[in-house]
């Protein structure tokens, strides 16, 4: 028997995956939160799984079957269809100022623009992240 190791404090769902973690499996209910709802609300306190959640989301709506083979998802999606997923992670940074906020925002959507193929141009952080949404 293989022991598999806890994954403390590691935030991602591929990481998870592919280095062999524990991982418990909520896939299905993350199948039925994607299909049956609209918009949601999460609200967890501290170290209770947020981040985990969304890079989990991040993987299925980027498609990332081979990460959810095995898991209850894999048998529940039929069609694995890749979507366009901007994914705003702030952690990691203390925003003491709206600048620093602005400064965060703006490497993200150049990122974003070099892959959804718009310059940055002269155009305001709203409009620009609009720009990119649509």
């Amino acid at each position: 028997m293989t022991s598999k190791k806890y994954p403390i404090g590691i935030q991602t769902f591929q990481e998870i995956i592919n280095k062999g973690y524990i991982y418990i499996d909520k896939t299905a209910l993350l199948y039925k939160l994607a299909e049956e709802g609209k918009v949601y609300f999460l609200s967890r306190p501290r170290r209770f799984g947020k981040s985990l959640l969304v890079s989990t989301l991040d993987a299925y709506f980027s498609g990332k079957k081979e990460l959810f083979k095995g898991l209850a998802i894999d048998e529940l999606e039929k069609d694995w269809v890749q979507y366009p997923v901007l994914h705003l992670d702030f952690s990691g940074k203390n925003y003491k100022d709206a600048s620093s906020l602005v400064q965060q925002l703006n490497a993200m959507l150049e990122e974003w623009e070099s892959i959804y193929g718009s310059e940055k141009l002269d155009r305001t952080v709203e409009e620009r992240f609009r720009y990119v949404i649509r």
